[in-house]
């Protein structure tokens, strides 16, 4: 951590403070607006369900804000408590991105079999990775010339985060791609206000993988600039 790391990474920094914001604002605006159907997101994921043909799919209420997630292995949807039970536009857009999920596990969707075969490796790597930059760059600076190669070892184990951020963006852009159309043809959601609603909702949460895609590109820039700069004094 120097200036010239905070340098780098300022403009994500912004993008991730901006993107909150506007996630915490578009929530809280459209979560104070009944949705007409009156359907809590614990009912509507459960009617979606039911038409979709995904009885393997369970509902759980966990607890937090905004921790709404579809786990692909157990087959379990998490809505957090407030979009369970509250049947409000913004509660209706979430569960059904959720169940977007849900939709594309069973479809079998590329995309979604990819970021979820990149886990192990970017939960692995994700720490690996900084490691060996740190210890090749220890070792250079000590002299020894095989911390440059290991530096750049570092680097490429840490890029799977990069990858794993740019594999995240179709996945979540089609979940709500799909989470539009599934609440407008079951008449979940109606009305133009309504839809203007769900997109605002959409929209802002994928800003935030847009952010997160940023943020981990510029990290690697960082690094890879520093192991560039090694490689050049060792020359």
């Amino acid at each position: 951590m120097n200036i010239n790391y905070l340098l780098c990474m300022a403009p994500a920094f912004l993008l991730m403070l901006i993107t909150s914001w506007y996630v915490k604002s578009a929530y809280k605006k459209w979560s104070q607006v009944p949705a007409r159907s009156q359907l809590s997101g614990t009912e509507a994921a459960q009617r979606l369900i039911a038409r979709g043909g995904l009885y393997g799919v369970q509902v759980q209420t966990v607890a937090g804000n905004l921790t709404d997630n579809y786990d692909p292995h157990t087959k379990i949807l998490h809505l957090s408590q407030d979009v369970a039970q509250n049947a409000s536009v913004a509660s209706l857009a979430v569960a059904a991105h959720e169940l977007g999920h849900a939709q594309q596990d069973a479809q079998g969707y590329f995309p979604l079999r990819f970021r979820s075969a990149l886990v192990p490796m970017v939960s692995i790597g994700s720490n690996l990775g900084w490691i060996l930059i740190i210890l090749g760059l220890f070792l250079s600076y000590a002299g020894i010339v095989l911390g440059v190669d290991i530096a750049w070892l570092g680097v490429v184990i840490f890029a799977g985060g990069a990858v794993f951020a740019l594999a995240t963006l179709p996945v979540e852009l089609n979940a709500s791609a799909r989470a539009r159309r599934l609440l407008a043809e079951t008449g979940i959601i109606s009305g133009s206000d309504e839809q203007r609603g769900v997109s605002t909702v959409l929209n802002a949460a994928a800003l935030t993988y847009v952010a997160g895609l940023v943020s981990a590109l510029l990290q690697l820039l960082y690094y890879v600039s520093l192991v560039v700069g090694l490689g050049r004094r060792r020359r």
